[in-house]
């Protein structure tokens, strides 16, 4: 009989041979829930295995290795980050190193693609000191949360004023600029009045891949410590199985390209510019990305103490 696994995801496309099951284990009955909220589930008895913030594990480790699940270097979100920066139809500015001295709203602190946006900011020798920064919701419609938690510095890194929302303020020349790793409904119409900061940042993510070799991870797999315990092949087959969805969703995606008229075209961008290992999973892989991101934390303030791959990791 095959061991019975709810895995809690967002709802990625290439998650869908997995979710119909078109791709199977043998050892494994997947059971794929999709949730809005990737924190969320971790705090529940509801799933034995999902997609968990990368910043909240090494968070958790940082602080004595006090985190709920067994995490795996598997990625399941990743994502370059100079296109989550925004700014107003009306902005002058054009490049990173403009956002010195400017006032930038974020979705949230700590997350993992802030901090690796803000990572962006660092490489232009810009630092947190250098920016005047508010943390609050992007839309009216988002919920109002604490998006800040200790990391609150009046005067420097603060909540929105009467949580108004981020994309309100840059219209309105609160802000001069936004990081969010969701662009906000309407982006693409005629009147949002919003922009992408880099006009180009597709360009500019090429050329960030070339000099560091990776593209940055955002959410890892995460399983309950005692399934693992149990059953210790557990967490790398559920991660092999998503490797093979991922594997047959892209060789489709190939085939049936008419999803939108010039997918192909990104396709054989894609082919061209990044190797065919650019989203490999696994300790190998990912080393140096892991290093980095946990020096940003520590560089950023996030966590109070340097930590390493084969720590975060326990290779």
């Amino acid at each position: 009989m095959k061991l019975k696994v709810k895995l809690a995801v967002r709802d990625w496309d290439y998650l869908t041979p997995l979710a119909l099951g078109d791709v199977k284990s043998s050892k494994l009955d997947i059971d794929v829930h999709r949730v809005q909220a990737v924190q969320d589930w971790t705090q529940e008895n509801d799933y034995d295995a999902g997609e968990v913030s990368f910043s909240k594990y090494v968070q958790g480790m940082a602080t004595g290795g006090d985190y709920p699940l067994w995490c795996l270097p598997h990625f399941l979100m990743r994502g370059f980050r100079q296109r989550c920066i925004l700014t107003s139809t009306g902005s002058d500015i054009t490049r990173v190193e403009d956002l010195a001295g400017k006032r930038i709203g974020v979705t949230g602190w700590s997350d993992s693609g802030n901090t690796w946006t803000r990572t962006l900011l660092r490489r232009a020798g810009i630092g947190i000191e250098d920016v005047r920064w508010y943390a609050g919701r992007l839309t009216e419609s988002d919920p109002i949360i604490d998006r800040l938690g200790r990391f609150a510095r009046p005067g420097r890194i603060d909540a929105t004023p009467n949580e108004k929302p981020l994309v309100d303020m840059v219209k309105g020349g609160e802000l001069d600029a936004l990081f969010s790793p969701f662009l906000p409904p309407a982006f693409f119409s005629d009147h949002s009045g919003l922009r992408f900061l880099l006009s180009d940042f597709r360009a500019e993510e090429v050329r960030y891949f070339r000099e560091v070799g990776y593209v940055p991870g955002i959410h890892i797999l995460g399983v309950k410590p005692d399934l693992c315990k149990q059953y210790p092949w557990l967490a790398g087959e559920i991660g092999g199985i998503i490797d093979e969805s991922s594997r047959v969703w892209s060789e489709k995606r190939a085939k049936y390209q008419d999803t939108t008229p010039w997918l192909l075209d990104d396709i054989a961008r894609a082919t061209r510019d990044l190797p065919a290992t650019w989203n490999s999973n696994g300790f190998a892989s990912n080393e140096k990305m892991i290093d980095d991101f946990a020096v940003e934390l520590y560089e950023q303030r996030i966590i109070e103490t340097r930590l390493d791959a084969k720590t975060l990791f326990r290779i």
